[in-house]
């Protein structure tokens, strides 16, 4: 297995991380263990070394095969809108790097990861066991799917963009559960949080956000 530097130096140092943390706190991140996971996580393992100067910029990051790293903003938002209540089973749509993921495991009990882009599910699976985070399923296959065998969780956040939520995540969302999600086309999409009721589905619309889109499918693409 490869190794990682998780301390970091200079840019990646945990002084660095933690003059982010108090960005995120201005800009109105409130969640202490949210932010507490954003000083400790090593975002610089999850981008290319050739940016890794940049991991700690409120950014996000090219990580290869149109595909960014979000910015830390957007994940500590994304996760405190998730994590409100205690959520044990939770779905992530888009593992992509494998940041969001490594958040996302110390916020539940149990994460399920779903990547379409087959080469990314690789560097992904080898910094989260670099981290030693145990309770992370990963899968190869097409997000708008979502995991139905796995079914139902308490949480499913979606780290793309669909044009509208697809049925079968609201299909997989238990009574009680919350979807946290972009929607939207090209440059006009909203972040949205879906509360499943016994009434039914509760949309609430947050900020303006901007991300790769949602695509249906796989791709099996090589490094």
């Amino acid at each position: 297995m490869k190794k990682f530097d998780l301390k970091g130096i200079g840019m990646t140092s945990q002084r660095t991380r933690d003059r982010l943390v108090a960005r995120l706190r201005e800009q109105g991140i409130e969640d202490e263990t949210v932010l507490s996971l954003i000083a400790s996580v090593p975002r610089h393992i999850f981008v290319d070394e050739a940016l890794a100067h940049r991991a700690y910029e409120d950014t996000a990051l090219p990580i290869g095969h149109s595909q960014t790293i979000s910015q830390p903003f957007i994940v500590a938002l994304m996760s405190q809108l998730l994590t409100q209540q205690p959520r044990d089973r939770v779905l992530e749509v888009g593992t992509g790097s494998g940041y969001q993921t490594a958040i996302l495991a110390q916020l539940c009990k149990q994460l399920y990861t779903i990547e379409r882009v087959e080469a990314l599910l690789p560097r992904a699976r080898e910094r989260l066991e670099a981290m030693h985070l145990k309770n992370i399923l990963l899968r190869y296959g097409d997000g708008y799917a979502g995991w139905s065998i796995k079914a139902p969780f308490d949480g499913i956040l979606v780290t793309a963009a669909p044009p509208d939520i697809p049925e079968a995540l609201l299909e997989q969302l238990a009574p009680g559960g919350r979807l946290v999600a972009p929607v939207g086309d090209g440059q006009t999409q909203t972040l949205v949080t879906i509360d499943r009721t016994e009434e039914g589905f509760i949309e609430t619309r947050h900020e303006r956000v901007h991300f790769v889109p949602l695509v249906t499918g796989t791709a099996r693409i090589r490094d």
